[in-house]
């Protein structure tokens, strides 16, 4: 049996959603409580502010995120399979939780919000999404050094890699009608992590130089 969720999660999973869909200032507090089942005075009991929640549910995205790919990056596995394992697992991830990649998007806009009194719970989410970061970065500067990559702009091709998968799950009704289907079908799903993976390799493996004929 699956324990029941505290009211702490229940106030998170709710919240989650309603944030993606409408965005920091398209939520209130009211609503949440609703939502949750909650009265309000039990909402502040878990959490002082809007600004709070906000920030730490966006901390909870990042680090269920990162918990499901850091077997990937402990494995002791050559740069490019981990790269591939990496990616599959970043676009099974987004795919599993369709409320994720909108919430991320909607994030890199609604950062003036809370320039006047950043919770502490926003520099936790920065932390862990600079700790995601860091891991993808490793993975392609030691494909570099070893030769197994191409000499390329890590920090460029990490912004390739997060604006590829983010963004397609992110899209909504441009990218149904981009796709002419559903974007969490199964198969859509599977089609995006074979043609994500398929890009980066051969975008990335070094290839030897051609010999000229003599």
């Amino acid at each position: 049996m699956h324990a029941s969720p505290s009211s702490r999660d229940k106030i998170c999973e709710v919240a989650e959603a309603l944030f993606a869909r409408r965005g920091y200032a398209g939520v209130g507090l009211r609503e949440v409580a609703d939502a949750a089942g909650l009265g309000k005075s039990s909402l502040f009991h878990h959490f002082r502010s809007k600004a709070q929640l906000y920030c730490e549910v966006l901390d909870r995205v990042l680090r269920r995120m990162r918990e499901r790919l850091d077997p990937v990056i402990r494995a002791p596995l050559p740069a490019p399979e981990r790269l591939e394992r990496w990616i599959e697992g970043l676009v099974d991830g987004l795919a599993e939780h369709p409320t994720t990649s909108r919430l991320l998007l909607r994030a890199l806009f609604e950062e003036e919000e809370f320039i006047q009194a950043p919770p502490p719970e926003l520099a936790r989410a920065e932390q862990t999404l600079a700790g995601m970061i860091g891991d993808v970065q490793k993975i392609l500067e030691e494909g570099v050094t070893s030769g197994a990559f191409r000499p390329v702009s890590v920090p460029h091709t990490v912004q390739s890699l997060i604006g590829a998968s983010v963004y397609h799950f992110a899209s909504a009704e441009i990218g149904e009608g981009v796709l002419g289907g559903p974007l969490f079908g199964a198969e859509a799903v599977s089609r995006q992590r074979t043609e994500l993976t398929s890009l980066f390799r051969h975008g990335l493996i070094a290839r030897p130089d051609p010999v000229d004929d003599l």
